[in-house]
């Protein structure tokens, strides 16, 4: 690793939400000297859109970060103030924890985080300018201050260029009203990095006594909260509810009559929105027979009287909005205290990185986050967690971190961005893994607290109490397993209730945990030599037993994915050169240049016989490695 001089850092992060702090951690917790830049320390974990943390898919990722080490959950936990499990009534696989943030609380943990971190020096200024040189960067201040770093990771979120507008009216912005950053575009693009201009939006907050509450129906929080780190002692308790209300056949009829001011359609905004989360005039204009959208009315947190109604994203005028609120049943007489605007940046094509987080073109330069072209906190903090910890381990001299969309949702987010690209803000939902069943919420402190032990994120006693956790599931199901059942009365009963059948005597407990209606606690009476676990232990057994064919089946899909991952391509492979392979295919793999046959796979314009092509001339040239070449 190259000395820095008093003065240099190894690494610099550029940007302080949800992405800059997990990147900026992750290095100075590896040893590497480190600093973070922002353009206003008050916005330090700023949460601009939902004051909220999770949700589908999303969730995942929160769980997955604090496995390997990261600190959202954690923040999180300390700082919600409502949370509920989605998609219980469905399987385990979809299963997703999401909480209401208490938004400030959760900005002054994270900023403290961050002055407290050793190692880590937190400094208000915009960056102007990147510069390179052989072996190091170069960051300019806007004040004329530089720093040298042998890695930088741009984590600019929405500010880059930013741009917000509300109808008419356009404004050289970041969120919240923020300054941008509007002087570094130029500074990226002349370092050849390819970027493009992406598009948000917000809703309108309005307050609480200007809320009907009786003409909404209540939404409470989980009865036992589960919290997101694997790490929180104490089960986190519920301080707040939401509401759910609907629009009305008024409020399509205000949208309709005024699409021609609405900046998405009269050609204010030039950037390219979310498909998942569009605004609402989006929504009437893209469901037309839908007569009613749900909308949530959240809380910003304990000590405001701020409301968030989430759904009802928009980029309408002032007088519109307002229209539109006082058409919803609870809001007829709301006052907004801020009205919703849509925001325009600029990203990075991330079919320009490595799986690092690494720009191709320029060593040493990372992106994370919104700059890659994703949407949401979660998915924006798991990319500055991954660029944080490669900058480092690039600089120390170490192999690259990379994980696999096998082994976690993170791996598949990651894969999607730098193979398949994105045309949209990319968000994670639990239908872009194909090994959804594996990969659950519940469980990622098993696929990946050894990988956060490994790159030194996740101390022994922590990883020693996973190990224990998973030998006590396996014990359980071995004594399941070999622990027999009388029938009696009560069991028949339990049976009939359960419309679960009947069993023959001796029939094993497990056996019976088997059957759709049967849950481990409703065996509890008949098992009087059943040991005393944790709830989450208990539910790892249930899981396990019930879904055992399918994982079993997972797995072998996993396996023969790993083939394809094992079938690695040389870094200097001349894709124009190979026989066989499409025109169309030979300019997308040269361009993406995939470090496996796995990965060229799901290269979109790739197809299997172009595979089929690639594989025969691996065959021909004898390039069969093991290990993936990406840094």
């Amino acid at each position: 690793m190259r000395e820095f001089h008093a003065g240099d850092y190894a690494v610099i992060v550029i940007g302080a939400g949800h992405a800059g702090i997990e990147a900026a951690l992750a290095a100075a917790r590896l040893g590497l000297r480190t600093a973070v830049f922002t353009l206003n320390l008050d916005a330090v974990g700023n949460m601009p859109c939902n004051p909220a943390i999770g949700g589908t898919g999303k969730g995942h990722l929160v769980r997955e970060l604090d496995a390997l080490g990261g600190e959202m959950a954690k923040a999180a936990d300390a700082c919600c103030i409502q949370y509920r499990l989605l998609n219980k009534g469905k399987g385990p696989a979809v299963w997703s924890l999401r909480a209401q943030a208490d938004r400030r609380a959760y900005q002054e943990r994270m900023k403290r985080t961050l002055e407290q971190q050793d190692g880590l020096t937190v400094r208000q200024g915009e960056v102007t300018e990147i510069r390179k040189d052989a072996d190091a960067f170069q960051v300019v201040l806007a004040t004329g201050a530089a720093f040298r770093a042998g890695a930088v990771i741009l984590a600019t979120g929405t500010y880059l260029s930013g741009r917000t507008i509300v109808g008419e009216w356009v404004e050289e912005s970041g969120p919240d009203g923020m300054h941008p950053a509007a002087r570094l575009t130029p500074s990226l693009l002349k370092l050849g990095l390819p970027l493009r201009r992406f598009k948000t939006g917000t809703p309108p907050r309005v307050n609480r006594r200007s809320v009907d509450f009786d003409e909404m129906e209540l939404q409470e929080g989980d009865t036992l909260p589960v919290p997101f780190s694997y790490s929180t002692a104490e089960p986190p308790k519920n301080r707040a509810v939401c509401w759910l209300t609907w629009t009305t056949e008024e409020t399509r009829r205000i949208v309709e009559a005024n699409l021609h001011r609405a900046p998405m359609y009269s050609g204010v905004i030039q950037g390219v929105g979310p498909r998942y989360c569009p605004s609402f005039e989006t929504k009437i204009v893209r469901f037309p027979d839908k007569l009613r959208h749900q909308l949530f009315v959240e809380p910003m947190g304990l000590n405001t009287e701020e409301l968030y109604i989430q759904g009802f994203s928009s980029s309408m005028p002032e007088e519109v909005q307002i229209a539109m609120l006082h058409s919803v049943p609870g809001l007829r007489r709301a006052e907004m205290t801020r009205p919703a605007y849509a925001i325009e940046y600029d990203c990075i094509d991330p079919l320009a990185l490595r799986a690092t987080m690494e720009v191709k073109a320029v060593p040493g330069l990372y992106g994370a986050g919104q700059f890659n072209g994703s949407s949401g906190y979660e998915e924006a903090a798991v990319q500055g967690f991954v660029a944080g910890v490669n900058a480092a381990r690039k600089l120390r001299g170490e192999p690259p971190f990379l994980l696999s969309r096998s082994e976690c949702y993170i791996g598949a987010l990651i894969d999607d961005l730098v193979t398949k690209g994105t045309e949209e803000p990319y968000r994670m939902m639990t239908s872009r893994s194909e090994y959804r069943l594996l990969l659950r919420q519940d469980n990622a402190d098993q696929r990946l607290t050894r990988r956060g032990y490994e790159i030194g994120l996740i101390p022994e006693t922590r990883l020693r109490a996973v190990e224990r956790k998973y030998e006590a599931v396996q014990r359980e199901i071995t004594r399941l397993e070999h622990t027999g059942l009388s029938v009696s009365p009560e069991l028949s009963a339990l049976l009939d209730a359960r419309d679960a059948g009947t069993v023959p005597d001796g029939t094993s407990l497990l056996s019976l945990l088997k059957r759709p209606r049967i849950s481990y606690d409703d065996l509890a009476p008949f098992d009087p030599g059943r040991p005393d676990l944790s709830a989450d232990i208990r539910e790892q057994v249930e899981i396990s037993v019930k879904y055992e064919g399918y994982i079993r089946r997972q797995k072998k899909q996993v396996e023969e994915f790993q083939r394809m991952e094992n079938r690695t391509l040389p870094p200097d492979i001349d894709y124009l050169s190979i026989q066989g392979l499409r025109l169309e295919a030979r300019e997308k793999l040269s361009a993406v240049r995939p470090f496996s046959l796995g990965q060229a796979a799901r290269i979109s314009g790739v197809s299997p016989a172009d595979i089929a092509a690639l594989a025969i001339f691996l065959e021909r040239s004898g390039n069969r490695h093991k290990g993936a070449c990406v840094s």
